[in-house]
């Protein structure tokens, strides 16, 4: 069978006749073969074969089609297969797969045809690819537009978040370590007492106050597969699909931390029953702590809000006090070099006067002041920098607060949307 024609007279008919088109072909030419047909995303054919577990050669009869693409994050060129050809030798097996990527209106389609001497082969392949593909090795699993991606610099990024760099109020950040700790350490417990193994902590708060470094110095801590969620929008199936298929995904890692950022955004109207059917109904959801943030609680619904079921414990991440404050100046200034340092007198001064600062904002002041004192490079001058840099931000957070203050809806407003 020439597969070369097969590819370009394939991709000439209408996108919903492309798969039945193919698998009708190769049925035709190669009838004491078995035919396995593969969308599924999990199935990274060509990470399974530069991970050595397989041997992938193009055949030579067909054009293997490339795209060329740039990794900004390293700065090289990654090439990746689009339409081609291939013989796969696994485990003494010899298997034929053929690849095409094809547009269908908003989204590209991949489809692989793998042809093995034996169902039975062609499946354990297909298994075996599947569960590497799935395996989280130094990097973080991301549902983003309908796709799981691994992504390593999310990883990096964790790996260098501690709890020691963290500074929070009171005994909050003991509270919540010492909750995820116990969760996972007490299976037996929970087995014992007829309990469901999960939990879900929802962590509540104007943004730049902690929540986000607590997640990943939480993750790096535990040290447990992580699943992260940026959205659950795809141009192809509902939202309520992806729900599924992120929980299910999760109930095949766990142990495991799936993390639900910005939970407001995340969940509307359309797809709040569903979120919780997923996350507190009859689905056993053994062994998955879910971990979700949320800047505004008052955007979601009581349901999920309110019920201990659903997320068991809430924790407010609030402004930084005085002391939190203080500690945080002292920590960053302990970290300069000793020409940069400020005087205690000048900690005590900029602690006072940042009440209101996020730790974002009390970190923006840091980076900006180390930038002016760059200018100067003088000895004991950050005392006097850092000063001058604090009513610019202080005008900006009244900015921000004025303009967040002005887009709030009024109390008639809100009445009349009641009504």
């Amino acid at each position: 069978m020439d597969i070369q024609q097969l590819i370009l007279d394939a991709l000439g008919q209408s996108p919903n006749a492309i798969p039945y088109f193919v698998s009708q072909r190769l049925k035709r030419y190669f009838p004491d073969h078995a035919l396995l047909e593969a969308s599924d995303r999990d199935f990274d054919l060509h990470g399974y074969g530069k991970a050595g577990s397989c041997q992938i050669h193009p055949l030579a009869e067909v054009h293997g089609q490339e795209l060329t693409t740039w990794n900004s994050s390293d700065r090289h060129i990654e090439k990746q297969p689009f339409n081609a050809a291939y013989e796969i030798t696994w485990q003494g097996h010899k298997l034929t797969a053929v690849q095409l990527h094809w547009s269908a209106g908003w989204s590209t389609v991949r489809y692989l045809w793998i042809l093995s001497e034996r169902e039975a082969i062609a499946e354990a392949f297909f298994h075996a690819v599947c569960d590497w593909s799935t395996e989280v090795r130094d990097e973080i699993l991301i549902f983003d537009n309908g796709a799981w991606s691994k992504n390593t610099e999310l990883y990096k990024s964790i790996k260098a978040t501690t709890l020691e760099n963290l500074v929070l109020p009171g005994s909050l950040k003991q509270d919540i370590h010492s909750d995820v700790k116990r969760f996972f350490e007490s299976r037996q417990f929970y087995s014992q007492h007829d309990l469901a193994w999960k939990r879900g902590l929802l962590m509540i708060g104007p943004p730049g106050n902690g929540k986000t470094h607590m997640v990943k110095a939480l993750i790096n801590d535990l040290k447990l597969p992580c699943l992260y969620v940026k959205n659950f929008k795809d141009r192809s199936n509902p939202e309520a699909f992806n729900i599924r298929r992120v929980f299910e995904k999760a109930r095949h890692m766990a142990p495991c931390i799936l993390v639900l950022e910005d939970l407001d955004s995340l969940i509307g109207d359309e797809t709040r029953s569903c979120f919780l059917n997923e996350l507190d109904g009859f689905a056993v959801n053994e062994g998955i702590l879910t971990l979700a943030t949320t800047n505004h609680p008052e955007r979601i619904d009581m349901a999920i809000l309110e019920r201990p079921s659903r997320f068991d414990r809430k924790y407010q991440f609030t402004l930084p006090n005085e002391p939190e404050r203080q500690t945080y100046l002292a920590d960053w200034n302990s970290r300069l070099q000793d020409d940069m340092k400020l005087m205690p007198e000048a900690i005590a001064q900029l602690t006072s006067q940042t009440n209101g600062f996020s730790f974002a904002y009390l970190k923006e002041l840091c980076l900006s002041s180390m930038m002016g004192w760059m200018e100067k490079r003088e000895p004991g001058a950050m005392d006097q920098v850092m000063i001058e840099q604090l009513p610019k931000l202080q005008e900006q957070l009244a900015e921000g607060q004025a303009h967040r203050k002005a887009l709030a809806p009024s109390p008639s407003d809100a009445d009349s949307a009641k009504a």
